[in-house]
């Protein structure tokens, strides 16, 4: 098969290298179109179900949220297993499903057992799917420099300005905010006045709720004009928190003021973030989509921030302490330094060793046909173009060219040996001696004399002498 496969390559030279560009230019497309990414993603394919309940203890967590969405989610089909974990207030629970699933496919499998599973947890807890993005999916960091700003307004800035833009952005499954403190309204309840007036927490929590929603009305018509009655609820001030009458005591109402102390402060935080030792910063990560390409959407994050930075307030700006596209620039930088000097390193070896510069160019020429063939198959299998594949194509030169090389010069060999040959059979053809009748002797064609046919047989006759 071999040696018909080089017969027709021989035979038909133009074909050859017409496949050959291309699969060059396709090559070159799917180098322009392949995903690039630093590192590759070697992350499971999983499904991540967050619950919140605030308050709660990890055992409490674990017995009426964390078991629950186990024991239903096991049942699900291509899982491979399924993992829990339980904290303060919070619940993770981790579908792993096989390799070849697809991802989406699995979310809404999941969406589907959580409809059902929903009923067997506690009133008011809902449980929600993580974004759709990896455990290398952390490509871009950043923090806001506000100088005059609390850590209260720029969280509030992040929360409700900045990832609502940069969440626009394709590829991005989630900007993850961090820092500062979350602005909220707490009221501090006084166990000795509650137990005064007869009240409890239910009733207070309840209070507050009914009276921070908006009834609607009805609409009626006068003098011929429309005319909507509704009523607004919205609290809007810790006033307003504080005249929410609780009951009536002897005609007196009971306000949420005479039982509770009402502020404006930050949520309960657990932990906080230092930038560099430099004092706490706000800021948010962006978590990429899963199969995404990694370079393509660092540049549009970016982009986008500039558009975004136009509305932010007079002297907050961007500060990106991590970006994973200097790394990725680095890796392609430094595989593309590597392939020209083997390029040139093997060029120099083979022009040496052979002193045939038409080898040498026929081996070089292999080496950009071959790695932009690879990135076809790169393509083809959605791997991304990352330190491991692109290394593997570096070590693969050496392999690439050892076919080039040794064909080249066993071609070369017996090429040389063949005009060796014939050399030796025009010298010999040249050095034949005439036959005695004055005829040469002719050649056979193997470097050999051969006999003279046609000519008239003659007898000897012996000489005397006396």
């Amino acid at each position: 098969m071999i040696e018909g496969l080089i017969k027709f390559s021989l035979r038909n030279r133009f074909i050859v290298l017409l496949i050959a560009a291309g699969l060059f230019g396709w090559g070159a497309y799917s180098v322009k179109t392949s995903k690039i990414d630093a590192i590759p993603d070697l992350s499971e394919n999983q499904v991540i179900v967050f619950t919140e309940w605030m308050g709660r203890s990890p055992q409490l967590i674990e017995d009426q949220i964390t078991y629950p969405l186990v024991t239903n989610l096991q049942g699900l089909p291509q899982v491979k297993y399924v993992r829990g974990t339980s904290m303060f207030g919070m619940s993770f629970v981790y579908i792993i499903f096989n390799d070849k699933t697809d991802v989406y496919w699995a979310r809404e499998r999941v969406l589907e057992r959580l409809n059902y599973a929903a009923r067997l947890l506690p009133g008011g807890v809902t449980p929600t799917l993580g974004p759709d993005g990896t455990g290398v999916g952390h490509i871009l960091w950043y923090t806001l420099n506000a100088p005059g700003m609390d850590l209260g307004e720029q969280r509030a800035v992040q929360d409700w300005y900045i990832k609502f833009g940069l969440q626009n952005v394709p590829g991005v499954a989630e900007i993850a905010s961090f820092g500062g403190f979350q602005k909220q309204y707490q009221v501090t309840l006084d166990p000795n006045k509650l137990t005064y007036y007869g009240l409890s927490v239910p009733q207070v929590i309840g209070a507050i709720r009914s009276n921070n929603n908006e009834a609607g009305g009805r609409k009626f018509e006068m003098s011929g004009i429309g005319y909507i009655i509704k009523t607004t609820g919205y609290l809007q001030s810790i006033e307003q928190i504080q005249n929410i009458p609780l009951r009536t005591l002897n005609s007196v109402p009971v306000r949420v003021a005479d039982v509770a102390t009402v502020q404006m402060t930050g949520e309960t935080r657990l932990g906080i973030f230092d930038l560099n030792g430099t004092g706490e910063a706000v800021g948010g990560i962006v978590v990429m989509r899963y199969g995404e390409n990694a370079d393509a959407v660092i540049a549009s994050v970016k982009k986008k921030m500039t558009e975004v930075a136009k509305g932010l307030p007079d002297g907050v700006s961007f500060n990106i302490v991590y970006d994973r596209s200097g790394l990725i620039q680095e890796s392609v930088n430094s595989i593309t330094h590597t392939l020209i000097e083997e390029m040139v390193v093997v060029s120099l070896v083979v022009f040496l060793f052979l002193l045939h510069w038409r080898s040498a160019i026929s081996i070089i020429i292999q080496i950009p046909i071959t790695i932009a063939t690879s990135f076809i198959l790169l393509n083809a299998f959605d791997i991304s173009s990352n330190i491991m594949s692109l290394t593997g194509i570096a070590l693969a030169i050496g392999v690439i060219v050892d076919n080039g090389i040794i064909m080249a010069e066993n071609a070369y060999r017996n090429l040389a040996i063949r005009q060796a040959e014939l050399t030796a059979e025009r010298d010999e053809k040249e050095s034949v001696p005439r036959s005695q009748n004055g005829t040469d002797t002719p050649d056979n064609g193997h470097g050999r004399a051969g006999k003279i046919t046609g000519l008239p047989k003659t007898k000897s006759t012996p000489q005397t002498h006396d």
